[in-house]
């Protein structure tokens, strides 16, 4: 007889997860569904959840029209997880791009999202992957599976133990790492545990990155508690304790919303609120990712503070530091490179940022970006989501072409007259498989790292570089001189020579504007780059990530040898300075294309003082690492003026 596995249902709207707006928990998900009957149930009642109350508020405080949110029910098979949690690839508070937070319970991880329970906190270096912090939360009760619903399981001391051993943090740190670099963008990611296996729930873009505010206080207010700091800035105002969302019409403009948890049900509250403290909670619950997306300072995890915090006191909330104050305070702000005052900002140096999705182009396009230094191919092919041999297969390498001339433009137009500088597609051999047709054309490899990828594909395998070309030169023939090729993974000069030969065959040489660069983050490229030099480019960009990797024998993946990891070690700092000053004593440009210079900013001054022409890197540290820069050439120029 069929046993029906257990599964979940969820949804996946149209307006969730966007930059602006997250929908946190506005549509409703089941667990531990089971049979046919019951799952049908399921899905129309999470279609329906579109148009709940709290749904249509919540769509139109944020301005979107009701006829064109869809919904789409996903049915995934069913985790029952002994432990399970959330995670996020960056410090969702500070936005510190260095840490990797995971916050972990035992049992289900409903409970974590909604805020129920108090989840252990882990902070992990996302490049060394050493556990910088190991906070126990004390968790009271567990959510688990009996039979075909869920119960709540008492859980009393066995609750305020570690819940993930050391090696399981790292197994969840490297999973986000890895998600993170595939999607080319900070990313909040659900998971779980079970028998020694973790699992990927669910991975979406972060939504609440922003220019934080560093905020001091005045005065030597008595402090009250703490808990975990959720979301930054500062809030003064009158405690108002809600117990249920039946009581969220106390809250006036500008009190202070203590509760023991939220839910999606509080936000046209939360949205009256001058700060949010929640009991129960971490820094992934609803209370805390609704406040940053608001811009609320918010406490959560703060243990007793209904009853600690009296109806009608007045307290300041620090959501950066997460403590509570009795009493007003004089707030003192100092905003972190402000825009305004990024924007005055001019340096010698080029700041270019990296971009991978079409759809956010025209926005970044308006930040103090002075090109794109890496567009990647391998997004917009993943959407495109066939094998581009496959086209070829099927005589259809048009559709290939305008598809890829198409996503082109959506970074060219908002750039132009700024350069934009595209990486062919260097897709390793399993990548290209997981696209439709890919096992049919891709090898099987024990070290695609290492393997059949970059310069070597396009020169065995001409057939996909020439359907890039075409889409390039489709670029220029409409007008546009701001479109140029940077070829990866070069390395041996032939390859160069005979690449060089394929793109004469283009004709984009005929085009006097057009620049060739190359990737150098293969060691015989680095030491041996005068050779490929004189062949002929017009730029080079350093891909720290694999050239670190391969100049010390680390593979970056692997937690056992992953704190050996580091940009800063003198044998790769050496070779950055010797690849940048060859490309200055030869007259090219010479880029950077990795986070090093704006998380390291003596790598940023070494850099400078040898004479890199650009840094480029993601558009969230685009001000940051200006303001690095500013400050080194001022350096350098009052150290020339003393002489």
């Amino acid at each position: 007889m069929y046993n029906a596995p257990l599964v979940a249902v969820r949804s996946s709207a149209t307006a969730e997860d966007l930059p602006t707006a997250s929908f946190a928990g506005q549509q409703d998900t089941y667990l531990n569904v089971k049979g046919e009957a019951y799952l049908l149930k399921k899905v129309k009642e999470c279609y329906a959840s579109l148009f709940t109350q709290r749904a249509i508020y919540y769509r139109h405080e944020q301005k979107f029209d009701h006829s064109k949110v869809g919904l789409a029910v996903v049915v995934q098979r069913m985790i029952e997880s002994e432990k399970s949690g959330v995670a996020f690839s960056i410090d969702p508070v500070t936005n510190d791009k260095n840490k990797i937070v995971i916050e972990a319970i035992f049992g289900l991880g409903e409970y974590i999202v909604q805020g129920r329970v108090t989840p252990d906190h882990y902070e992990v270096d996302k490049r060394s992957l050493v556990i910088t912090k190991n906070e126990i939360g004390k968790q009271d009760v567990k959510f688990v599976r009996s039979n075909i619903s869920n119960k709540e399981v008492k859980l009393g001391k066995a609750g305020s133990v570690v819940k993930l051993s050391n090696q399981e943090i790292l197994k969840v740190a490297l999973l986000v790492r890895d998600i993170e670099n595939h999607y080319y963008f900070p990313q909040d990611i659900e998971w779980a545990i079970k028998n020694d296996r973790v699992y990927i729930v669910q991975s979406r873009p972060i939504t609440t990155t922003k220019n934080n505010t560093s905020t001091s206080l005045g005065g030597d207010l008595p402090l009250l508690l703490s808990g975990s700091p959720a979301s930054p800035g500062i809030g003064i105002g009158v405690v108002k304790i809600i117990m249920s969302p039946k009581e969220i019409g106390k809250i006036k403009p500008g009190d202070i919303l203590v509760a023991p948890q939220t839910n999606p049900d509080y936000v046209p509250a939360m949205k009256k609120a001058a700060a949010i403290v929640t009991e129960k909670g971490g820094r992934t619950s609803h209370a805390a990712i609704v406040s940053r997306e608001l811009g609320i300072p918010a406490v959560v995890g703060a243990d007793g503070a209904t009853k600690i915090l009296k109806e009608g006191m007045v307290i300041t909330v620090n959501g950066l530091s997460g403590e509570i104050f009795k009493g007003k305070t004089v707030q003192k702000s100092v905003i972190r490179n402000p825009q305004s005052v990024i924007k005055k900002l001019h340096t010698a140096t080029k700041i270019y940022t990296n971009l991978a999705q079409p759809g956010e182009a025209a926005k970044v396009a308006k930040m103090h970006a002075d090109g794109i230094g890496l567009l990647r191919a391998e997004f917009i092919v993943a959407n495109i989501g066939i094998h581009p041999k496959q086209f070829i297969k099927q005589k259809k390498q048009d559709i290939f072409v305008n598809s890829l001339s198409k996503e082109l433009l959506k970074f060219v137009t908002p750039f132009s007259p700024r350069p934009v500088i595209y990486r062919a597609t260097d897709f390793r051999t399993n990548e290209f498989r997981n696209l439709i047709g890919g096992k049919e054309f891709e090898p099987h490899e024990e070290n695609p790292m290492l393997g059949f990828r970059g310069a070597y594909r396009y020169v065995s395998n001409p057939e996909v570089f020439n359907m890039e070309l075409l889409a390039i030169k489709k670029i220029w023939q409409k007008g546009y001189r701001n479109l140029h090729l940077m070829i990866p993974f070069v390395r041996v000069p032939w390859e160069l020579i005979k690449i060089k030969t394929i793109i004469e065959k283009s004709g984009l040489f005929n085009y006097p504007e057009f620049k060739l660069w190359i990737m150098v983050e293969v060691p015989s490229c680095a030491l041996n780059l005068e050779e490929f030099i004189k062949i002929g480019i017009d730029g080079v960009s350093i891909g720290t990530n694999d050239l670190t990797m391969m100049l010390l024998g680390v593979d970056r993946d692997n937690e056992e040898v992953a704190p050996i990891y580091d940009e800063r070690t003198p044998v790769v700092l050496n070779v950055l300075e010797y690849i940048v000053k060859t490309c200055q004593k030869h007259g090219i440009t010479s880029s950077i294309c990795g986070q090093a210079p704006s998380d390291y900013p003596e790598i940023a001054e070494r850099l400078v003082r040898a004479g890199i022409t650009s840094l480029s890197v993601t558009p969230d540290v685009i001000d940051r690492t200006r303001q690095i820069v500013f400050d080194v050439e001022n350096k350098l120029f009052k150290e020339k003026s003393k002489k």
